[in-house]
């Protein structure tokens, strides 16, 4: 069979595609580091708070963060959620390193709704909070977030529950750590109440 007409082996055309989806890649990746877009970010300012991304990269040594699942979108159906583009899904997760000691972290993005908790930026703290433990390194937490997200219903509320249960079994295994500097209220103030260190804002 002759295969020489197969639009798959042509370089040319695979070179143009590989390019375009580079082009792709990386305007999702401005958007998604962005958060909730500059007008959010410049009324974070204007009230003296960094961004979840700055406070992260202020804590963690000099290129060392490592972020997990940046596309994540979140799951909400209803209430009109589908329409509705949250990057991260309000929170950001990775690895990182301070004074070269390995730590895991999450930071929660007020400028993406509220940082309010919704079933996959629950995931993402639950899967960072499984690595910690695989790794046997400090979890830090930095909330920032309104609670749970209402329009995802019992989806968030199971989300909290999963993050609570991690809590208990991370407590006396590895440091838990958290940080509150924002308005939190419900499960994002349950939580760093199960951690061992808790560091709190006047503001």
């Amino acid at each position: 069979m002759d295969e020489t007409n197969n639009t798959n082996t042509n370089p040319k055309q695979r070179n143009s595609e590989l390019s375009k989806s580079k082009n792709i890649l990386k305007l999702r990746k401005k958007i998604a580091l962005q958060g909730g877009g500059t007008q959010a970010i410049e009324k974070q300012k204007a009230i003296g708070k960094m961004t979840a991304r700055e406070r992260i990269l202020a804590l963690v040594d000099p290129n060392s963060f490592h972020e997990y699942d940046l596309f994540v979108q979140h799951a909400g159906r209803d209430f009109d959620m589908d329409k509705k583009f949250l990057p991260g899904d309000g929170v950001i997760t990775g690895t990182g390193t301070i004074n070269n000691h390995p730590v895991c972290i999450f930071a929660q993005d007020f400028t993406v709704a509220g940082g309010s908790l919704g079933y996959m930026h629950a995931k993402k703290i639950t899967k960072i909070m499984d690595h910690a433990m695989k790794l046997q390194v400090p979890l830090i937490g930095i909330n920032d977030s309104g609670g749970a997200r209402i329009q995802e219903g019992v989806n968030s509320l199971a989300g909290y529950g999963e993050i609570f249960y991690r809590n208990t079994q991370a407590s006396g295994v590895i440091p838990q750590i958290s940080v509150i500097l924002g308005p939190c209220a419900g499960g994002a103030v349950y939580s760093p109440a199960l951690t061992d260190f808790v560091f709190v804002v006047d503001k």
